[in-house]
């Protein structure tokens, strides 16, 4: 299989992976994960669903994180086969293709057997690293026709260890703010805070109940701005001789950006029921495509930490 057929691929694949987490999210936030009743795979005893908005919403859902299995199990097997000489591509196709079938696991397992929001929370994390796997193997695999297409020599400028790390915990933290912000969302503590920057109009409120839930998340997220702001600094200003690390941190500080707007976005908009699906859902997105491009950059810094005669070459392509 050539290069392009497995980069549209990896595309096809990363779209579907897309749409099921941001699938998942609109049960969440319209209250349709019953649509079907406590049934699964069936709807209401039903291959087809009546026709009403949740069992829609809900049997949409399943579909589109069906086809996001498949189409994972396909993409992991056209890597394995036709590119043994890219062990990262290979990897990235192999934890797609884990994680969307444990999410889809734990979603079966909370319709079937409701469980708690704790629980639940992990369900959205989860489906975003099978997301931010499919959005590494869409860079990796471009990267790899611009090498072939064009036989253009990629950047291979070192990264210090400290530089590397500082991406890593970013990465880390990004997926627990992450975890508290869906957290928030399955405890319907979105309303816990009212008013933004300050909450409740007190700069720390009292911190009890849904309160405490959505202050503790605005705390996270403003730390998370000030980390990856920290990390586009040094991205950006300390590898002039590396385009690819400047481009992702300026991704990552401009995701970020957009963040923290969505988010107060939906402060305001919460009480304007569509504005506010529209808002939250906008923040779903930004959050996603910036762990993908912490997740893919995390990579790319520990590959090019490494000593010179430890790289390999299926590291640099």
């Amino acid at each position: 299989m050539r290069t392009k057929q497995l980069k549209w691929l990896s595309y096809l694949s990363s779209l579907v992976m897309f749409l099921a987490t941001l699938g998942g999210s609109v049960v969440t936030k319209t209250e349709s994960g019953l649509g079907c009743g406590n049934q699964w795979p069936l709807c209401n005893g039903k291959f087809i669903p009546a026709h009403t908005v949740a069992s829609m919403i809900e049997y949409s859902h399943r579909a589109i994180s069906g086809a996001a299995g498949l189409l994972a199990l396909g993409t992991f097997v056209a890597f394995w086969l036709y590119r043994k000489n890219r062990r990262d591509l290979q990897l990235y196709s192999l934890l797609a293709l884990i994680f969307v079938m444990v999410q889809a696991f734990m979603g079966a397992m909370a319709v079937v057997y409701p469980t708690n929001s704790a629980v639940m929370a992990l369900h959205f994390g989860f489906s975003l690293i099978a997301f931010a796997s499919s959005i590494m193997l869409v860079f990796g695999i471009r990267e790899d026709e611009v090498r072939q297409t064009k036989n253009v020599v990629l950047p291979i400028a070192s990264v210090s260890k400290g530089f590397r790390n500082l991406t890593w915990f970013a990465t880390v933290y990004t997926y627990i703010v992450v975890y508290i912000g869906a957290y928030v969302s399955h405890t319907d503590s979105a309303g816990g805070c009212s008013g933004w920057p300050l909450c409740n109009g007190r700069i720390i409120p009292e911190l009890s109940g849904g309160v405490g839930i959505a202050f503790a998340h605005r705390v996270a997220a403003g730390m998370l701005f000030l980390v990856i702001a920290v990390l586009g600094h040094f991205a950006y200003r300390k590898h002039p001789n590396n385009r690819e690390i400047r481009l992702l941190g300026v991704a990552a500080t401009v995701l970020v950006i957009v963040q923290v707007f969505t988010g107060a976005g939906i402060v305001f908009t919460l009480y304007n029921y569509h504005v506010y699906l529209f808002t939250s859902l906008a923040h779903m997105v930004v959050v996603a495509a910036l762990f993908g491009v912490l997740c893919y950059m995390s990579v790319r810094t520990w590959q090019l930490s490494r000593p010179p005669s430890r790289r390999q070459d299926s590291d640099l392509k």
